[in-house]
């Protein structure tokens, strides 16, 4: 499987998950309490649902520069920079979604090859605080982008889930429900 047809579509899958839970947040919760979610966290030293949001959206679309080789441009940088600042300015849910759907657009514009060919390519991440990690793009895809992406997918789904947001395995993985076997005659 190629990057390209492993990345995109998991991508995918997970911000529109994203984007639902979200709405059924929204469903759920009157206006403000709504709003309010976004600077909610599950430990004190963890980063609000709204850094939850900015990371996933970044990590989607940050993978396809890595393992290209290309620089990160400014708007996904500053999404980055946002995240971080999160705990301060959360933000609302209609801008959430709006990070959501532009990461949506950007990974539905690709080529359907757009970065296939890069699993032998030298991925170097430097993160915030000096850690450096040197890697190839196929450890990069495994090893980072994808457990990464997970990670603030499933921390925003427990944000959530922990304030009385009624949302369920189902409404993580509505995805799988083009895969149900319809049942047959007896």
């Amino acid at each position: 499987m190629s990057p390209t047809d492993l990345l995109v579509p998991t991508y995918t899958h997970m911000l529109q998950t994203l984007a639902g839970l979200l709405e059924k947040a929204r469903q759920q919760s009157s206006e403000s309490e709504a709003e309010a979610l976004l600077a909610q966290r599950l430990a004190p030293d963890m980063l609000p649902l709204s850094a939850q949001v900015r990371f996933a959206c970044l990590q989607a679309q940050e993978a396809v520069f890595r393992l290209k080789g290309q620089l990160l441009p400014q708007a996904l940088e500053q999404l980055g920079q946002e995240g971080h600042a999160a705990g301060e300015e959360p933000g609302s849910m209609v801008e959430a979604q709006t990070r959501i759907g532009d990461a949506l657009s950007f990974l539905g514009s690709l080529e359907p090859d757009a970065f296939d060919g890069t699993e032998d390519r030298r991925v170097i991440l430097e993160l915030p605080g000096g850690p450096t990690f040197d890697m190839t793009g196929q450890d990069y895809v495994r090893d980072w982008a994808l457990p990464q992406f997970y990670f603030h997918v499933v921390t925003a789904y427990a944000i959530l889930r922990s304030r009385g947001i009624e949302i369920g395995k189902a409404d993580y993985v509505p995805h799988m429900f083009n895969y149900l076997r319809s049942p047959t005659a007896a």
